[in-house]
């Protein structure tokens, strides 16, 4: 966002290409842009496209109409789900002869525009690390004249995944529990704060690789309601799996498997508690479980307890 921030005061470009799996990063960039921009009349010189109303030439033809007052005309596209490939070829003829007082800011969480992405202003608003992040909290904190013990913002950034939207929603929560006390406190996160499902599974994992069955059916039970959870800890032991196998480096593996270096650096230290046998027998039993989920076998509930037991014994 620094980077942004500096090449703002450089002026506005065209085109910025928001990707990443951060939505506050997206947010917090756009109101960046939208500030610079001055829009003088938003009810003509703001438009919004999502996936319901977008189209491609509707997009060029917005972007081609002048400011009705002011400098600037702003078009946000947000979450588009389906381009063409004459789509594409319509958008980089745009890019081409752009019209300089229209700014399109494109939210592409899923990576539709990744054609364009070396013809435009690229933001990366992938997850921050964790010393990056825990300065935004405690500097928002600060605006509410509240502060964080080292413990608490551990504990907050570990339950929320380290997703700054979650954190951001969290806060506010947590700074206007009590009024009266400046100080957010590690219980109070415990008591307040839901643990998301990402953090859980690596819990599970390291139950798991523990062999503490007593912990692991403890977590399996909350989990067990949870819609879309196989699907985590299958994507969870297959990363762990191929980190086990890849002799490439944690930023290497972060840039292929589009996480942040510091998810490879943990997933790393899990590995070494299972052998590469062990993850290809858990592998192999991830996909069997898949198939019989999809085939009707296996209900899902039933399918997490067996999946966990199983694994436990490998």
């Amino acid at each position: 966002m620094k980077t942004l921030k500096t090449r703002l005061k450089n002026g506005l470009e065209n085109c910025y290409l928001l990707e990443g799996e951060d939505y506050y990063l997206y947010d917090r960039a756009f109101a960046m842009i939208k500030k610079a921009c001055n829009i003088a009349v938003p009810d003509f010189d703001f438009v919004k496209f999502d996936d319901e109303n977008f189209s491609m030439q509707a997009l060029v033809d917005s972007a081609e109409v002048l400011p009705l007052a002011g400098q600037y005309r702003l078009i946000v596209v947000k979450n588009v789900s389906k381009i063409s490939e004459n789509d594409k070829k319509l958008f980089l003829d745009y890019l081409k002869k752009t019209v300089p007082s229209t700014v399109i800011v494109i939210y592409d969480y899923l990576n539709k525009f990744d054609f364009a992405k070396d013809k435009v202003a690229f933001v990366d608003c992938r997850r921050f690390d964790k010393k990056l992040g825990s300065a935004v909290v405690v500097n928002e904190l600060s605006k509410l004249n509240k502060q964080i013990s080292a413990e608490a913002l551990d504990t907050l950034w570990d339950y929320c995944n380290g997703y700054l939207t979650r954190i951001n929603n969290e806060l506010y929560k947590l700074a206007y529990y009590d009024l009266n006390d400046p100080l957010i406190t590690k219980k109070l996160v415990e008591s307040m704060v839901k643990k998301d499902n990402e953090f859980v599974v690596y819990e599970l994992t390291d139950s798991l690789s523990r062999r503490d069955g007593d912990k692991v059916l403890q977590i399996v039970d909350k989990l067990a309601k949870e819609q879309g959870i196989i699907g985590l800890i299958t994507n969870h032991f297959r990363r762990l799996f191929f980190i086990s196998t890849s002799d490439m480096s944690d930023k290497q593996l972060a840039s292929l498997l589009g996480v942040k270096e510091f998810a490879i650096s943990k997933q790393r230290q899990q590995v070494k508690n299972f052998s590469r046998m062990q993850l290809k027998k858990i592998y192999t039993l991830l996909e069997k479980v898949d198939y019989d989920i999809k085939s009707g076998a296996m209900l899902q509930e039933n399918a997490l307890y067996y999946l966990v037991l199983s694994i436990l014994y490998i």
